[in-house]
């Protein structure tokens, strides 16, 4: 996924366009770089080429990350041959030797280095030479604008060391945010109607902090801020629990659970050191159906893992299609330096990779188109994103709390309004919706 900085930040400093790929976690890195950006005089363009800096947040889960990220700095030179391009997140952590080899980059911040991109990037172009920089960070309060989704980190780094996963070594040990900084970090975040937790690892959250963990924290956030919708952004199968599942009691938790799947083959889930097998992902996705009945459930799927052959790839293929997933995002394995799975033999043929990718993005299709077709006819409360004058002009786009993407015409300003909203049809892969 690509996040933009917004056009409509307010004039005056530097321009700055911020360029965000992967995960959810990057995206609350982006916003956090974005608003520390703002209180430190720059403004926040749209284009590469319109912008003084250029940076990109960058993801490195795959081979094919590492390439769009190239290709995104090299094409963000060619259209400003005078800016100041800067490569940051996990391709800077992992290979940063890499990337300072281009001569598209001017600049690489790893993942440890992000807290000082915006003064780093100030001192190069001698801004706030009062340093005022350092007092503008420790008051990034304010949301970009034009957002309406806040993403809010509330950990980073995964001790779990899957056998196919460089997040570990690019994000490093797990480190949980206190409660109270991420209770104000939401309370800050004036305008922003929906609040996304987001991390590498959620489920584990607080076992380095005294007496909290991930329930605490999601009933605190709910005690004490006045945030209209939460989503948690992804659990394993093995961290949901009944009593955590109570809290979605609150109607301003979504029900929408990311459950990572990877395999639906109990042999290649050994292999990739997962901490569960099929049986007990099933049982956590029959319990979150049982508790929260109109839950969205989204799951990753990883093919032609090293040692996956017709029959394990058959029985995920099965096992995904019994799931009755919302939808499923589908990656061909790539092999990662530093993994173990780097050093396993049986690697599959990247034809066969091809080739399953293929089928399993068809049952994804389908599996989505299903979900839709049953919320035919539900009155379901959407999230209306602001237009930033995209799009035809009447027409809005917005997430239901299941994570169904829907659209509707109409004249009023919807733009980060919550209304209810009748599903009527379906459309391409979103649904068509009347505001009721």
């Amino acid at each position: 996924m690509k996040i933009d900085s917004p056009e409509n930040s307010p004039p005056g400093g530097p321009t700055v366009a911020i360029h965000t790929h992967g995960c959810k976690l990057n995206q609350a890195d982006s916003q956090v770089l974005a608003r520390q950006f703002q209180q430190a005089g720059f403004t926040m363009v749209r284009s590469a080429a319109q912008a003084d800096v250029v940076v990109l947040n960058s993801c490195t889960v795959t081979a094919n990350a590492d390439s769009k990220a190239r290709q995104y700095l090299r094409r963000a030179r060619r259209s400003n041959p005078n800016a100041l391009v800067v490569a940051t997140g996990c391709y800077a952590q992992r290979a940063k030797d890499d990337l300072l080899a281009m001569d598209a980059v001017s600049l690489v911040l790893d993942n440890r280095q992000k807290e000082s991109l915006v003064a780093t990037v100030a001192a190069k172009l001698n801004v706030n030479p009062d340093n005022s920089v350092a007092a503008a960070l420790e008051n990034a309060a304010e949301p970009p604008s034009g957002r309406s989704r806040a993403m809010v980190k509330i950990q980073e780094g995964c001790d779990q060391v899957c056998a196919y996963c460089i997040v570990p070594k690019v994000r490093g040990r797990e480190r949980s945010i206190p409660p109270e900084k991420i209770i104000a970090e939401i309370n800050g975040r004036a305008g922003c109607r929906e609040a996304v937790l987001t991390g590498s690892q959620l489920g584990t959250y607080g076992f380095d902090l005294s007496g909290t963990g991930l329930r605490e924290l999601i009933r605190r956030v709910l005690a004490e801020t006045s945030i209209d919708r939460l989503r948690v952004s992804s659990l394993q199968a093995q961290e949901i629990t009944p009593e955590l599942l109570e809290l979605w009691e609150d109607p301003r938790l979504c029900p929408h659970f990311h459950i990572p799947l990877q395999s639906g083959s109990d042999t290649i889930l050994r292999s990739m050191r997962r901490r569960y097998d099929t049986a007990r992902f099933a049982e956590t996705v029959e319990l979150v159906r049982t508790v929260v009945p109109d839950a969205g459930i989204t799951t990753d799927v990883i093919v032609g893992f090293p040692g996956e052959g017709v029959r394990q790839f058959a029985e995920s293929y099965s096992f995904a299609m019994s799931m009755g997933f919302s939808n499923l995002h589908v990656f061909p394995y790539s092999i990662r330096p530093g993994t173990s799975a780097a050093h396993l033999e049986r690697q599959v043929a990247d034809a066969q990779k091809k080739e399953r990718t293929g089928e399993m993005l068809e049952l994804a299709a389908a599996a989505a188109e299903k979900f839709r077709l049953r919320a035919l006819g539900q009155t379901r409360p959407v999230l209306w994103e602001p237009a930033n004058g995209r799009g035809p002009v009447g027409v809005w786009s917005g997430l239901t709390d299941n994570y169904l993407r829907v659209q509707t015409r109409n004249r009023r300003d919807l733009g980060n309004v919550i209304t209810g909203a009748r599903l009527v049809s379906l459309d391409e892969d979103w649904v068509a919706a009347e505001v009721v």
